[in-house]
């Protein structure tokens, strides 16, 4: 039952890459564009380390480490993002 959901949460964090990535090829713009990427890619990610975990406990401290590390990194990504963009459209 174990190997189930944990390959469940590694499928559904395959489907989150493929649709984040089905985003880019839209018309709206590129910051929604990024920002549609960046949250189906945490989802993802996130999802596939989990499912690694049910997977594997033994290394369970290391992947907490990485999805604390990963959920602390696109969240400043995203504000780094965001505040590149405000600041740019200001000078212009």
């Amino acid at each position: 039952m174990i190997d189930f959901i944990s390959y469940l949460c590694i499928g559904v964090g395959m489907f989150f890459w493929f649709w984040g990535t089905s985003h880019l090829l839209g018309k709206r713009s590129l910051l929604f564009k990024l920002h549609s990427l960046s949250v189906a890619d945490t989802l993802g990610s996130m999802s596939i380390i989990f499912g690694l975990l049910l997977k594997i406990p033994s290394e369970w401290p290391l992947l907490i480490l990485a999805l604390i590390c990963l959920a602390i990194w696109n969240t400043v990504l995203g504000y780094v993002l965001a505040y590149c963009s405000s600041s740019r459209s200001s000078y212009e």
